[in-house]
């Protein structure tokens, strides 16, 4: 028989408390969870049931209370601040419902800033955006700032930002959040490609179930417990082939 494949993250009785004494809250109540590289992960629940949570601490935004967190075969909540943030950088992308795009700068420069951050040459800074927009269909599009751009581009170009540095991981936090229907099929779609054929590992939070139909596996969480963990039958959502 083969072994199964060893998990590319891996928590292991995590726990989140915030405040102290009387006002302490537990977010996270002891979560052991595998993703294995490639996955396509949906996590859902209602307000308050810990799935923010969980991917703030995927993300390495915040540390456990108690428990472990292990990325790669690495003790993430070991880390020094610093650490985490060389490991964010490393390996993380992230999408947020809200775009976060600097809105006096280009599409292409909004890409680009990742790799600003890591210090990469002008050169290969614009190459590696360029080539990022065109793998999100925005070819073309680098010019353009956000103001001149759609919802559903400007989540792309979003999508282009996480992926230019080449992430083990993309964590996208209610990606489709601030779109309409169309525009959230269209981005899940490009997600399921990316996930699909280019074998990049995502974890989505969402609530909306017609999204976290993409997914094939769906992680429920409720009252800071993880409820059910299943694989989704059907993956792909609407359209999908």
């Amino acid at each position: 028989m083969s072994s199964a494949p060893e998990a590319l993250i891996q928590l292991r009785g995590v726990t989140k408390a915030y405040g102290q004494g009387q006002a302490s809250f537990l977010a996270l109540k002891g979560i052991d969870l595998d993703i294995t590289r490639g996955e396509f992960v949906a996590v859902m629940g209602p307000s308050g049931s810990g799935k923010s949570t969980v991917m703030n601490l995927l993300g390495c935004l915040d540390v456990p209370t108690s428990g472990r967190y292990i990325f790669q075969g690495v003790p993430v909540e070991q880390l020094s601040r610093d650490q985490r943030a060389q490991l964010r950088r490393r390996h993380l992308g992230f999408v947020f419902q809200g775009f976060n795009l600097l809105a006096r700068t280009s599409a292409l420069e909004n890409v680009e800033l990742p790799l600003l951050y890591r210090g990469e040459n002008a050169k290969s800074r614009r190459q590696a955006a360029q080539a990022a927009l065109a793998q999100v269909g925005l070819e073309g599009w680098g010019h353009h700032t956000p103001a001149e751009l759609s919802g559903g581009q400007q989540q792309r170009v979003a999508i282009a930002r996480a992926l230019v540095t080449r992430p083990t991981v993309l964590l996208a936090d209610e990606p489709t959040g601030n779109l309409d229907s169309a525009r959230s099929h269209e981005i899940m779609q490009l997600l399921w490609t990316l996930n699909g054929e280019h074998g990049i590992t995502v974890l989505m939070v969402t609530h909306e179930p017609d999204m976290a139909a993409y997914a094939k596996r769906l992680v429920h969480f409720r009252d800071g417990l993880m409820e059910h963990d299943e694989p989704n039958p059907h993956p792909g959502g609407q359209g999908a082939i």
